[in-house]
């Protein structure tokens, strides 16, 4: 809290300085130990600091209000036979959203992590097995240093804030890629957020930090000839299972995203699980990153059963 203060004053002036309330998962929905997620319609008024940002919340909350103690059911547009096991996500437009708004940077990224936490809501409503979205690239150590310790504190605060509630809503936590060069306070929690979580089996939540796909390859690779080096391994052993064994992936059950989402309309992979995503369908969204909702989901989900996966052949 003392750090968003501090970003804060920097960013803004003293009369735009705005409260931080405790986040939580979704202002609509309260976590419990039975693994059902419930709607909660007396805490809709949360985390309204941002206009606009949680216009989604606001429609929701009108059914919500009649439904209080219903489970969230599959939309009728999606069939369960059909529902992708693993999503990935690029979250891309946090800081064009914030511009086109007239609004910091800062604050941009503040609603991108409410959007990380209506999907995270969704995925375990809706029955999806993973869910790993790319948080920070290796390449963004290059954006300014101010960028970059936000971007750091944000995510340690959002461990800090969701890991109890979480851990009782049966979400399990993962993160991928080099954490040595994060901050030891947030390598600390990562690791405490793994151990804590790693029983549960409701919803595999995958972030990736200083990842790169490039990396992910080589780091494999070079494993690998390390096995065969020390008599492992024979060289004629190597193969594609073998490969996926060595990547950071293989912490998950469903190491391969079955569908990737990428925000803001921008058409690239910007170097993320580059091997895992060799089957992947594609969508792509117009929306920034906060907007990035319930219907926008929604729309990615139904492209995805529309489609005829061909896993490369003709």
């Amino acid at each position: 809290m003392v750090f968003l203060l501090q970003l804060q004053q920097i960013f803004l002036s003293p009369n735009q300085l705005i409260p931080q309330p405790k986040p939580i998962i979704n202002p609509l929905i309260s976590l419990n130990l039975t693994t059902k997620l419930k709607i909660n319609p007396l805490a809709i008024a949360q985390n309204a600091a941002i206009r606009n940002i949680d216009s989604d919340v606001v429609a929701a909350a009108k059914s919500a209000s009649n439904a209080s103690d219903e489970e969230v059911l599959l939309p009728p547009e999606l069939r369960r036979e059909l529902m992708p096991n693993h999503v990935a996500v690029i979250m891309d437009g946090n800081r064009r959203w914030a511009k086109m708004r007239g609004l910091p940077v800062a604050l941009g990224y503040e609603a991108g992590i409410r959007a990380v936490r209506k999907l995270v809501e969704l995925c375990c409503n809706w029955g999806i097995s993973v869910l790993t979205v790319f948080a920070f690239s290796s390449e963004n150590w290059s954006r300014p240093k101010v960028e970059v310790d936000l971007l750091m504190g944000l995510f340690e605060r959002l461990l800090k804030n969701e890991l109890e509630d979480f851990a009782k809503a049966g979400i399990r936590m993962s993160i991928i890629g080099d954490s040595r060069k994060l901050p030891k306070s947030l390598q600390d929690l990562i690791d405490k957020a793994a151990k804590i979580t790693k029983e549960n089996s409701r919803l595999h939540f995958v972030v990736a930090v200083n990842y790169s796909g490039q990396h992910d390859v080589v780091q494999a690779c070079q494993s690998i000839a390390q096995k065969v080096k020390d008599g492992i391994i024979e060289p004629k052993d190597i193969n594609n299972f073998l490969v996926e064994q060595e990547l950071q992936t293989n912490c998950i059950d469903f190491p391969c995203p079955d569908l990737l989402i990428r925000t803001s309309g921008e058409l690239r992979l910007s170097n993320f699980l580059l091997w895992q995503l060799a089957y992947a369908e594609l969508f792509f969204s117009h929306s920034h990153w906060p907007d990035f909702g319930e219907p926008e989901f929604l729309e990615a989900l139904c492209s995805f059963q529309q489609r005829q996966r061909r896993y490369g052949s003709s």
